[in-house]
């Protein structure tokens, strides 16, 4: 990454393609007074930041290129907290080319990706975890994700952590000053009241650490994969579910060969529905090909919906497909998630759920009747699918993680507290125990940009999109 942040950089803002407008942004010092050299209408060096003007872009030959809008924002009130200009251009991928390349020619640079956000955090715009927030609010799908990645981008994470960390600060800054009177063999921090805020601490890091699961589901969505034998109906739930025909439907066993996958939004939470293979002995190779693709996305998945026939099915036939699901996938063994879909009740009314519970693996909480075709109980089955995903709705309204690498931090963090208090319990001096709490304060810093690297902060803002 470039690391003349002093430079005048311009990058188009807008997505590539035809369009009706495309914006073209700037930033930096001097970058004001370089666009006003080639815009006429307007003196932009003697207008009030903030504010729109109508002119015409012409180059050094005094041919027009195009006719635009100059928003200018004046240091510090701007996005970077630089002085920034924006070109509203006509859409044309050639005239916004060439309004690029007039400037670029005049002294400004190309943007890095990222780097109008970069510079905004090096400037104290915000920190670092908001920075990261600005990424995920433009990559959002969801409700849910945009959301969150709206409380990130206004410190609601940032807070909480600055909040552990300073707390941590001011009992570090008490066996700081122990050291400096280490001939005097005095405490000035208790540590009993340092074992609580120990404690106090890890219970919140875990929190926030245990809350990454279902953060990573809301940015992410949730892997949901529609499976059981051939003719259960899975197709015809997809369709259901999506309330569209989407995947062929046919009495005809192992019709479905490939995956289909679809996206279902259920309260603001994406599931990332796939109809798999029927699963059974194949009877040629290519359904022996979309049977090991079944088992494949069952075990990647987040959540598996097993459809069974109530015609045909028998609670021991059932018991023993599970068998086999939990033996082909890890997934389900390592924290993944069942629910059944008993199907075709229509045709055999009389089915008693209950029997098809199994302890331990079946209940009344994750099995729900159903017949596909009718769409019969499908709004009841969404509301499962999203109740078995979301096990505690009132954490939604709590901070929640939704970045690997504050995972990663938090995780270091604990284990530099872990430290601390063995060291407490083992009666070690100040100075040891001083080391473990910095590192602590290390690993928190590095989540809101306190403590950096330019290495960290390349990995972080070269994801981002050129332009922003």
């Amino acid at each position: 990454m470039n690391k003349s942040y002093s430079d005048i950089i311009i990058a188009i803002a807008t997505p590539p393609g035809v369009g009706a407008i495309g914006v073209i942004r700037l930033s930096g010092k001097g970058s004001i007074e370089l666009v006003d050299k080639y815009f006429f209408g307007q003196n932009l060096q003697k207008v009030d930041g903030n504010t729109v003007h109508y002119g015409k872009i012409k180059n050094d030959q005094n041919t027009i290129i195009d006719e635009c809008l100059a928003t200018v924002f004046r240091s510090p009130k701007s996005y970077t907290k630089e002085d920034v200009i924006e070109l509203s251009c006509h859409g044309s991928p050639y005239i916004l080319k060439r309004v690029v390349e007039l400037f670029l020619n005049a002294g400004a640079r190309m943007a890095n990706p990222g780097e109008y956000t970069l510079r905004a955090f090096l400037n104290g715009q915000f920190d670092l975890s908001q920075a990261e927030g600005v990424a995920d609010l433009i990559a959002s799908e969801n409700a849910a994700s945009h959301e969150l990645a709206m409380s990130q981008m206004r410190g609601g994470f940032s807070n909480e952590i600055k909040s552990l960390r300073q707390e941590l600060i001011d009992f570090a800054a008490l066996i700081e000053l122990e050291l400096d009177f280490g001939e005097e063999d005095v405490e000035f921090a208790d540590r009993d009241d340092l074992k609580a805020l120990i404690f106090k601490l890890q219970k919140t890091i875990k929190a926030l650490t245990d809350s990454f699961m279902l953060g990573n589901v809301i940015k992410s969505g949730v892997a949901t994969v529609i499976a059981g034998r051939p003719n259960a109906g899975k197709s015809t739930l997809l369709n259901a579910l999506i309330n569209e025909e989407r995947a062929i439907v046919s009495d005809i066993a192992g019709t479905t060969r490939d995956t289909i996958e679809e996206v279902l939004h259920i309260k603001g939470i994406a599931f990332r529905l796939i109809d798999t293979a029927g699963i059974r002995k194949a009877q040629d190779a290519i359904e022996k090909i979309g049977v090991e693709k079944t088992i494949e996305k069952i075990s990647q998945s987040t959540l598996v919906i097993y459809v069974f026939d109530v015609t045909t099915m028998k609670p021991e036939d059932l018991w023993s497909d599970i068998d086999t699901f939990l033996n082909a996938s890890k997934a389900i063994t390592s924290g993944g998630k069942l629910l059944f879909v008993a199907n075709k009740m229509d045709l055999n009314p009389y089915t008693k759920p209950e029997s098809f519970y199994k302890d331990g693996l079946i209940d009344n909480e994750n099995l729900i009747t159903t017949s596909a075709v009718n769409k019969m109980n499908i709004e009841a089955l969404k509301d499962m699918v999203y109740n078995i995903i979301i096990d505690n709705p009132e954490m939604l309204d709590q901070t929640i993680v939704t970045n690997a690498r504050h995972v990663d931090a938090l995780g270091k963090s604990r284990e530099a507290l872990d430290a601390v208090l063995n060291g407490l319990n083992a009666n070690v001096t100040g100075d040891f125990i001083a080391m473990d709490i910095r590192q602590a304060l290390h690993h928190l810093g590095g989540i809101t940009g306190e403590i950096h690297t330019d290495d960290l902060l390349e990995s972080i803002f070269s994801r981002f999109c050129i332009g922003k």
